[in-house]
Formats: structure tokens, sequence, C-alpha cells
């Protein structure tokens, strides 16, 4: 470590530099200056399809790299404000040290992947935190593995499989992706130079182009022997939780939810009242997860990923019960940390928001 940076992260400077820090002010004078945060500047931008857009950072010294399967909190300055959200890193942990690739599809209610995919312009520096997520390959190898991905959720499986060939894995891969239509498939052309390497077994299934969605019959046809194959899945709750239904209780299988289930609010069935303490807001349950409560009440809470996965939207929950709207579990523990993007509340329930 260099002289400078050890005076820049000492206490008296920190003291110098409160509330504020640091890093805020080596920010103004140039925003890739940084002690302790990690920024990123846009040095490639590639269009995969019409909705989705690859961008190569390279990020600051401080950066600390990652694991094939990770994902960052990226953040961007939109209309004036920083808003901050999860996307998987697509690239190799093999490759260039100083890059990485984030993979981002444009929704049509995503302010900041809509910015990224569509507006994103070289140079462009962008907030990031250290890589983050368990969804990863295990340290020793085994010789057999099976991928399973649908639409998006083929971001972190491809630097799961892209760090394996950059590795001349010697093993077995069978990768079996989804997507709705040939035009909308990312890393389309990629996918096809995969499928000529010897060890990979790869099949794309278009769904609404013919093709059959994901059936225990489709997973006897490529992997026979799949319940002793170490298994990845990534993509929306309908895939993964088929695949989970046909795994049972496996330990072999390993998941990551790109989206989550589509949660229809059921203002019939909801009973009894949400209360945000903090900002003094309160109305009767919708059925809602309470992110979407808080903000229709107006609230702009912090969240990520709004599927369970970043914990930025974590909250203490003061009274009541809440529904986990992904595993189902429910707890009324009193004072706990809770998410609130995937969290509903099942009567009562009091947040401190």
């Amino acid at each position: 470590m260099s002289l400078t940076q050890s005076l820049l992260r000492s206490p008296a400077v920190a003291a110098l530099t409160s509330p504020h820090g640091v890093d805020r002010y080596l920010e103004i004078m140039n925003p890739m200056w940084a002690v302790h945060d990690v920024r990123a500047r846009v040095i490639g931008i590639h269009p995969e399809t019409d909705e989705v857009t690859t961008l190569t950072l390279r990020p600051t010294s401080t950066w600390h790299g990652f694991r094939a399967g990770q994902f960052v909190q990226v953040g961007v300055e939109v209309d004036g404000a920083r808003r901050t959200r999860c996307f998987s890193i697509s690239s190799s942990e093999v490759g260039d040290p100083d890059t990485l690739t984030i993979t981002v599809r444009a929704h049509d209610d995503g302010l900041v992947s809509a910015y990224l995919a569509h507006r994103a312009r070289l140079g462009l520096v962008l907030h990031l935190s250290h890589a983050e997520g368990t969804f990863t390959l295990p340290e020793t190898l085994p010789q057999r593995l099976l991928m399973i991905s649908g639409g998006s959720g083929i971001t972190p499986v491809m630097s799961m499989v892209r760090t394996l060939v950059d590795r001349e894995y010697a093993g077995r891969i069978t990768f079996l992706h989804y997507s709705r239509f040939p035009g909308s498939t990312i890393f389309g052309r990629e996918l096809e130079e995969l499928a000529g390497r010897e060890n990979i077994d790869l099949a794309v299934v278009h769904t609404r182009a013919g093709g059959e969605r994901f059936t225990a019959a489709r997973l006897e046809q490529v992997a026979p022997d799949f319940a002793d194959i170490d298994t990845f899945v990534c993509g929306p709750a309908g895939l993964v939780e088929n695949v989970q239904r046909v795994f049972g209780d496996n330990d072999r299988l390993r998941v990551e939810y790109f989206k989550t289930s589509t949660i229809t609010a059921d203002p019939d069935n909801a009973h009894g009242s949400v209360r945000f303490a903090r900002s003094g807001r309160a109305a009767e349950n919708t059925g809602g997860t309470l992110l979407e409560q808080a903000e229709a009440l107006g609230l702009r809470p912090e969240y990520g990923c709004r599927m369970g996965i970043c914990f930025s939207c974590t909250s203490r929950k003061t009274e009541g019960t809440v529904r986990n709207v992904i595993t189902g579990a429910e707890s009324g523990l009193p004072d706990e940390d809770i998410q609130i993007c995937v969290s509903q509340p099942m009567g009562d329930c009091a947040v401190d928001l």
C-alpha cells in the first residue's frame, strides 16, 4: 500500500472528512479516485439483443474481484438521484483481472435497467458494491456438472461456464437453457460455439417458438443421472420451482432466483393494517409485500434486487407476522430484521420505516 493510501485511510483523515468520508471529497476531484468505495468506468458496450446489453467495466483498485456466479449492487445517477440495483456478473473470473462485465435486460418498469441497457455511454462512472452471493462453483470441481437457466438467468450461469472453459475444465457439462425466441436468446452466438465443444452437451429451448417448457421427462432425457450431478439453476421462479420439485430434497441442487413469482395482492383475503412507524404512515393491509405497500404510501425504502437476494431492503419488524413469498416460511418474532421486498404481512404489522 502506498504512503498516500495509508494516509487517506488513517483515522485522522476520517475524522477530518466526517461525516461524508474521504471518498466523497476524492470523488469531486476525480470520480475514479477512492480508498474505500468501489467505482467502475464503462469501457465497453455490446448489445446482446434488442432488450439486453453487456457493459464492460473497469473498477477502481479498491475492487476485490469476484467468483463466477456472484452479483454486484450497481449505483447510477438517474434523474438527479443515485439508484442502486443488483446485477449478476457475466464474465469469467479467470479473465482480465482489471475488468468485469454485467449483462442487463431493460425492463419496462426498471428505471436503472432501462438506463444501463439503452442510455449508458462509454466513460460513465458507476458505484459498485463488492461481489456478493453464494451461488458459486465448488472449490473442488466434480467430473459432471449440470446447468439449467431461463431468460436473464443465464448471466451467472454463463459466468460459470466461461470460467470452466478458461480453466480448461476436463469434466462434462450438460447445459439446458430456456429463452422465448431465437432472437431473444442472450449470448446466442457464443452458445452455438459452446455447443461445438467436446465436453459440453448444450440444448437451447425456445418456449414461444414450439419448444416445450421444462419437464421431468426433459431432464431425464438430457441427464438421466441428474440426481447424482452437481446442478446449478438460475431463472424465473416458475422454472426454479419446477426443477426443485423434480430434485426433491437433494443437496446437489443449488438455485438462484432471477425473478420472484409474481405476487398478486388480494385485498379480499388480506386483513389487518400495516404501519410504518418512523414515517408515521399506515394503511389497510393490501396483501402485497411490505416494500410494495410502503411504496404505495409514498415511501422510498432502499432496495436492490426485489427478490430476496441482496438484503439491501432489510428493515426491523417490530410487530406482527410475515410470510416469505419465496420460501413460504412465516415468522411472528418481535423485533426481527426482515427483507421487506419478499415479506408479506399476515394481519397487523409494524415496520421501522
